[in-house]
């Protein structure tokens, strides 16, 4: 018989995990309440893709310590856990919209330049930290053959199997209760940036000022002639993207950025004006640089970015509040207020875990849920 290649491994224990969602495989209790905190651990999704990457690697070379998955480690039987979760995890988990990060788990701090074995007895700092000490202990039993890597992989995909599609039906109840409860009577501008301020003041926030900026281009993108090129990754830096900021605009027919969105979670700087500048000089074309602040806006920043227009050649470079932006765009654009908050909530329930969580989703979905009925 020919040797499966970690690919088909994963589809085939996904078909096998899939078959029978409400019913574990693995007969000893705390292994299986280890495995289900493990993958169903909200606050720290990096202990889940550690572990499957790590059961991966040892079905496929059953001869690895799975406790070893750093080739920094001396010996035969430590291996690179990070080709196996970037090769093999990260296209499986796109693919079947599995409840993980995005990006590899061996880059996250905690997980990060270690250089021995992954015991019972490592110390790794992080929140929580029984996440942590979950996933250690379960590679310990895989290795000294408690449980077996091909049974901890399954259950851990069924785990995902079942808190995916409980987050899909969590969503779909609360959008058609929306759907439901909306009347005649639209929210009022005032009522949506009311939504919008109790929303941007929900923990883990700072992708949604984006979302704001997007949904107002994807909205009015017929009056004003203009259109909002795709977002790019929560994550990724602007250099390895080759973004110029967070939304960038063109006129719809064309491919030119003319107007740039910057969004901050802190006050402005002049050294973030100063940054914006290199960028203009690399882009001429740019008419508009934009930073949008969930903070306050010091008044000398502000004359700072003023005065750089004539330096410029004619760019202009502003600071505005995320909610007074969001205010000034609803009135002017009084009559497809409804449209926006629509592009909002789409874009926002499109955007992947890593940018914005599920109780983030649910929490606009409640609070527009509140405010249609009141």
């Amino acid at each position: 018989m020919s040797k499966r290649d970690p690919a088909q491994i994963l589809e085939s224990l996904y078909s096998r995990a899939g078959s029978s969602p409400g019913k574990n495989s693995i007969k000893d209790a705390r292994i299986c309440e280890r495995i289900e905190y493990v993958a169903k651990c909200i606050s720290n999704r990096a202990g889940v893709r550690l572990l499957m990457s790590c059961m991966l690697a040892k079905i496929d070379r059953p001869e690895i310590d799975p406790r070893c998955p750093y080739t920094e480690i001396a010996g035969e039987k430590s291996f690179s856990g990070r080709q196996y979760d970037e090769q093999y995890l990260t296209s499986f988990i796109n693919k079947f919209h599995l409840p993980c990060n995005s990006t590899t788990a061996f880059l996250t701090p905690a997980l990060r330049n270690m250089d021995s074995p992954l015991t019972k007895k490592t110390v790794i700092v992080g929140r929580p930290a029984q996440v942590y000490s979950d996933t250690l202990t379960l590679l310990d039993d895989v290795a000294i053959q408690k449980v077996g890597a091909e049974e901890v992989l399954t259950e851990t995909l069924r785990c995902l199997i079942v808190l995916r599609d409980e987050r899909k039906a969590r969503i779909q109840s609360l959008v058609s209760e929306i759907s439901r409860a909306k009347g005649a009577l639209p929210l009022s501008s005032e009522g949506i940036v009311h939504l919008i301020e109790q929303h941007l003041s929900s923990p883990n926030s700072s992708r949604l000022p984006v979302l704001v900026v997007a949904a107002a281009y994807k909205a009015a993108a017929d009056m004003l002639g203009e259109r909002a090129l795709p977002l790019k990754s929560h994550n990724a830096a602007d250099s390895s993207t080759g973004a110029l900021g967070d939304v960038e605009i063109c006129l719809t027919n064309e491919n030119e950025i003319v107007t740039i969105y910057e969004m901050k979670n802190k006050r402005v700087s002049i050294n973030d004006v100063d940054h914006a500048l290199s960028k203009i000089n690399c882009n001429r074309k740019v008419d508009n640089y934009i930073f949008i602040t969930t903070d306050g806006i010091d008044q000398d920043v502000r004359e700072y970015a003023r005065e750089q227009y004539e330096l410029t050649g004619g760019v202009e470079i502003a600071i505005l509040d995320c909610l007074g932006f969001l205010r000034h765009f609803l009135h002017l654009f009084h009559r497809i207020r409804s449209e926006f908050i629509d592009s909002y909530q789409y874009l926002l329930l499109a955007e992947p875990e890593s940018a914005v969580n599920q109780p983030l989703k649910e929490a606009f979905l409640s609070l527009s849920r509140l405010l249609i009925n009141a």
